[in-house]
């Protein structure tokens, strides 16, 4: 079991500790704004199983029915991630429904905020972790994981500031107020994250930057070679996936022609981690003019 994998289980049980610090303090307190808090860390406990059992899946090698790896599997455990959302936002949103209909006065509501400060400050730790980790490891369903537990922070901050206000007010509608705004957050939530995932399934492209210092890369480094041209990359997870035409001379051999392939692949692999390079070699003719220029 790897890092990520270790990670993603330590996910599952902050998850549930977080979960039953915040029903506790809902116990305490009967707030629908704390309620709501909890039900979101049911959504918390559950992608990240999803998490884990993805990053199961993404480790496993290549295999003659899955040729380009495992890796896609990240990106939909963050789409489950945020169906799951969704579905928290709408529990959220039936109680918010019913504590606006039959608002009820807080019961001990200092001691229940204590308790919900707790578990949120422990979340944060946690989702500070989670985004670090995700995105030195460049792992989706990581990060997505962390990404979401942050919107959890804010949701909870704003639930203990909400419910601290319908405490000194004793406007207990204002309870079942803040469990649909905490509702709208987390819909907010779950649509960046399954958007951003749609674009790692459908093929997106590296991002500017990194595909400028891919192009730089091999401009500097296929000497020998005329120019290269229709460069094509996307990510699957970790993995990066670079793709290009090297046109040479029309006289040169077969064996000089890849080596400068594989000084190409060595200098790429070295700058970008877990990258496959494909090269297509074409003779003279097939110059575009258009492409990078060798130096």
């Amino acid at each position: 079991m790897d890092r990520l994998q270790r990670i993603a289980l330590g996910s599952i049980a902050v998850g549930c500790l977080v979960l039953g610090i915040k029903f506790a303090a809902y116990a305490v307190t009967g707030s629908v704004g704390l309620l709501s808090d909890a039900l979101e860390s049911i959504v918390n406990v559950a992608t990240a199983i999803a998490a884990f059992v993805a990053l199961r899946i993404a480790s496993r090698p290549a295999d003659d029915n899955h040729p380009y790896g495992h890796s896609k599997a990240e990106y939909l455990s963050a789409v489950v991630e945020g169906v799951l959302i969704v579905v928290a936002a709408c529990a959220i949103l039936r109680e918010s429904y019913e504590g606006f209909i039959a608002p009820r006065p807080l019961e001990a509501p200092v001691a229940g905020l204590a308790i919900s400060l707790v578990a949120t400050g422990l979340n944060a730790a946690w989702a500070t972790l989670l985004v670090r980790e995700g995105r030195s490891n460049r792992s989706a369903a990581i990060e997505a994981d962390g990404r979401h537990l942050f919107t959890d922070v804010v949701s909870s901050v704003g639930v203990v500031v909400g419910v601290a206000i319908v405490y000194l007010t004793h406007v207990a509608v204002l309870d079942a107020v803040i469990a649909a705004l905490v509702a709208v957050n987390v819909l907010w939530a779950g649509w960046q994250i399954m958007r951003e995932s749609v674009g790692g399934l459908m093929d997106e492209a590296i991002p500017e930057a990194t595909l400028g210092q891919v192009r730089e890369l091999i401009s500097t480094n296929a000497t020998g070679a005329v120019e290269a041209h229709d460069v094509k990359t996307r990510r699957a997870g970790k993995m990066t996936f670079i793709e290009f035409h090297l046109v040479v001379s029309g006289d040169m051999t077969v064996s000089t022609a890849h080596e400068i392939c594989d000084r190409l692949e060595r200098v790429l692999r070295a700058a970008i981690p877990d990258t496959t390079v494909s090269i297509h070699v074409e003779p003279e003719e097939k110059a575009k003019h258009s492409g990078i220029v060798v130096v």
